[in-house]
């Protein structure tokens, strides 16, 4: 009985998430934090925050895969599922009417003016979230350190796995360095233990879909703009979608709320219908669940070993760092002017002075200042 309300709760949390979640992963795991820690303590601040570190070592939709994680960790098997799907779904059905709205008509809707204040209220919310996060994951001095090597990278742009990994790597290595005789590596060994659509939905251009998206979900790391330039060689160069269509599926992604990979949906439906919309978005998004059911059983035994808990700490400060790195990218393309500055302002002085007020409602907070402020 226990498990079927775990379930009902999962199921109601991530469809309200994937609802309101507009701005990009790291305002998604931010309302995450706020829902599945602050409120509702699912999961302890270190344990989610070592869930943040996993995730970003993986590819695929981070947003999705901390979804699943919390999924996972609250009712086993079938919360991952349940959460996952619940976390999805939203999106999909959201650029699923987009997409068809563009088949037929050739041109999207006008919600620049919601979507204009949005953003500087997303930054608000993702600061919020992170400030806990930030303290619990500075340990100590040299993980300061750290933290700041990754943002100034970030910041200047290098590739954000390679910081991640070399962060973990560079910890574990001073680790050794100053303990010699250490037998750290012997930690590491319990650890390493590791009917109308029926005939066109296996189609061959539907098989090409499904298996272009599955490798893209098994190999992309990164933003939407990652996400961009990959689909941009996949599909592009192919002549399968024009370069325009693909940007305003990037478009919708980046203005519907839930992951932005959604974007598959809006791309497939233009290629092939129903079925091609179906297939990519199960392609692109299958590799997040496979990833987690393989990566959750052994966050935990990561935090046990003396050494993947340094090399778990390095990463977390490095997440932290990567997801500032992200608020103050967003800050620079997002407030310009008086009113996106105004925005924010407001939006942060509600995270911070009112931390119990719901995320969700600061973003619609922001968004109608953003449409009403679009008439002075």
């Amino acid at each position: 009985m226990k498990n079927a309300e775990d379930l009902k709760d999962i199921a109601r949390l991530f469809l309200k998430l994937g609802i309101i979640g507009f701005g990009g992963p790291a305002a998604h795991i931010s309302m995450m934090q706020e829902e599945v820690v602050t409120k509702r303590k699912w999961l302890t601040q270190q344990h989610f925050l070592d869930l943040i570190g996993a995730t970003n070592l993986i590819p695929d939709s981070n947003s999705t895969e901390m979804a699943i994680h919390i999924g996972r960790e609250k009712a086993g098997w079938k919360g991952l599922l349940i959460a996952g799907i619940c976390f999805i779904f939203p999106a999909v059905f959201i650029t699923g009417i987009f997409a068809w709205l563009y088949k037929k008509y050739g041109l999207l809707p006008e919600v620049q003016p919601f979507v204009y204040g949005i953003k500087p209220a997303i930054i608000a919310v993702i600061l919020g979230a992170i400030f806990p996060l930030a303290k619990k994951s500075v340990k100590s001095v040299r993980l300061a350190v750290l933290g700041i090597i990754v943002l100034v990278g970030s910041l200047l742009q290098y590739n954000e796995i390679f910081l991640l990994f070399g962060t973990g790597i560079l910890a574990v290595l001073i680790f050794f360095i100053q303990n010699k005789n250490s037998d750290g590596l012997k930690n590491l060994i319990p650890v390493i233990s590791l009917q109308h659509y029926g005939n066109d939905i296996l189609s061959a251009a539907n098989i090409k879909l499904f298996l272009i998206f599955l490798k893209v979900g098994a190999i992309l790391y990164g933003s939407g703009y990652v996400l961009f330039a990959f689909l941009d060689a996949e599909l592009v160069s192919e002549g399968l979608i024009s370069r325009k269509q693909l940007i305003d599926a990037i478009a919708v992604g980046q203005f519907t709320p839930g992951p932005v990979f959604s974007s598959v949906t809006f791309i497939g439906y233009q290629i092939n219908g129903f079925t091609g919309a179906v297939v990519s978005t199960i392609g692109i998004f299958l590799p997040s669940f496979l990833f987690v059911a393989l990566l959750n059983p052994l966050v935990k035994k990561m935090r046990n070993s003396k050494i993947f808990s340094i090399f778990l700490d390095a990463v977390n400060v490095a997440s932290v760092a990567i997801i500032i790195s992200v608020c103050i990218n967003m800050g620079m393309d997002t407030i310009t002017d008086w009113r996106t500055s105004l925005i924010a302002v407001v939006c942060v002085a509600l995270s911070f002075w009112y931390r119990k007020i719901n995320s969700a409602l600061i973003v619609l907070a922001g968004s109608g200042m953003g449409y009403l402020l679009t008439f002075i």
